[in-house]
């Protein structure tokens, strides 16, 4: 296995399908915005999905007992949650997820907590689902740390709020929330009875070895009845565009809502992320094992870098590939567009509810980091004299 995990290898992507290389493929752009790593998936993953698009027939897809069964494992084995078959249902994609629970929950013009700075999707799903976006942001910044704010989600929260949307771990501020702050939102939850619809599709890229993802569900029974939580393989074993998402739900009476909710509108599973997502969960730990080190590598050469191009703060990362970096202090109109001017496509901070930043996407070669670094501190030169 060792032999061909090499995540130093460059791998082409100009001129393929990808929306991340396609956005600039005119330009001389490195584009590090959208979660999308340039790693080649497991190779047990590479090996699974050969061998299914050589069976030749590819028909509706519906998820087996055995696929539920080795996704129940991999949680036991990677954070010891005790999850059960039935309570999985799955879904296309984790943003479906998102717009389900909006609308399984409570009616037409109902609240939705949110806590920008936050994946920008969290932002746009209670309109797309016909209810009302509150926002309630995050406490703190780069350089006190963010944390969640119950003052701003108590004023936020009126009787007509019926869900929040949790990031954990959040995207883009890096944060795995601790358990203290866990028992915190589900208290708020219970005390204005709140269902969670928690978002944990990085759960398993904490980047600290010894720090063991706490799903919000594994508190306690009561908690795991009002939550929902949304998982996926897509960011962990880099196969987004295989499309294949899970919500899981203990409470029998939830999970019909969000089944009902579902109904002529979500489409099929698609067939090969089916196959990818048993392949990753069963034979991936190696690969993952090995990707984590080389992020925290990353992470800790980016921080590095930036640390010489003051005004400039990044966030302390300690879950995902991404990084958000506070560049309030420059004397720029459009932060994005100024570093895009210097070759660098990141993600504008606008999308995420948080102007003045940009989130760097540091799930790459190291080569191709320190390129990025390179046009970053050109950007800075020019923006600040």
């Amino acid at each position: 296995m060792s032999e061909t995990i090499d995540f130093d290898r460059p791998i082409e992507r100009r001129g393929t399908d990808s929306e991340k290389w396609q956005r600039w493929q005119d330009r001389d752009v490195l584009p590090l915005w959208v979660a999308d790593m340039d790693f080649a998936a497991p190779p047990p993953v590479v090996a699974a999905l050969r061998r299914r698009v050589e069976h030749g027939v590819y028909g509706y897809a519906m998820p087996d007992r055995e696929l539920g069964e080795t996704l129940c494992g991999a949680l036991a084995r990677s954070c010891g949650w005790k999850v059960e078959p039935d309570w999985l249902v799955w879904l296309p994609g984790l943003v479906c997820g998102l717009t389900v629970a909006c609308r399984a929950v409570g009616e037409r013009g109902d609240g939705v907590l949110v806590t920008p700075p936050v994946y920008g999707p969290f932002l746009r799903v209670p309109g797309l689902a016909e209810r009302e976006m509150r926002a309630a942001p995050l406490g703190g910044d780069n350089l006190s740390g963010w944390r969640p704010d119950l003052d701003a989600l108590g004023a936020a929260t009126d009787a007509r709020t019926r869900l929040l949307l949790l990031c954990h771990p959040h995207n883009p501020v890096g944060r795995a929330w601790r358990r203290d702050e866990l028992l915190d939102l589900a208290a708020f939850a219970e005390r204005h009875d709140l269902v969670i619809c928690s978002d944990e599709i990085h759960s398993e890229l904490l980047l600290e070895p010894d720090r063991p993802h706490i799903p919000l569900a594994s508190l306690s029974p009561e908690t795991a009845a009002r939550t929902i939580t949304l998982l996926a393989p897509s960011k962990t074993f880099n196969v987004p565009g295989l499309g294949c998402a899970v919500a899981v739900i203990s409470d029998p009476a939830l999970r019909a809502r969000f089944t009902r909710a579902m109904a002529g509108i979500v489409p099929h599973v698609n067939v090969l992320g089916l196959v990818a997502a048993k392949a990753a969960w069963e034979q991936g730990g190696p690969w993952l094992t090995a990707l984590r080190a080389y992020l925290r590598a990353n992470r800790d050469y980016l921080a590095g870098r930036l640390a010489t191009m003051p005004p400039l703060t990044m966030a302390p990362v300690e879950a995902t590939y991404l990084a958000w970096i506070d560049v309030r202090g420059w004397p720029v109109a459009d932060p994005a567009a100024h570093v895009l001017g210097h070759g660098l496509g990141l993600s504008d901070g606008r999308d995420f509810g948080a102007p003045g930043y940009l989130r760097l996407n540091f799930g790459c070669p190291r080569t191709t980091l320190a390129a990025a670094c390179d046009r970053l501190a050109a950007a800075a030169s020019a923006a600040i004299g």
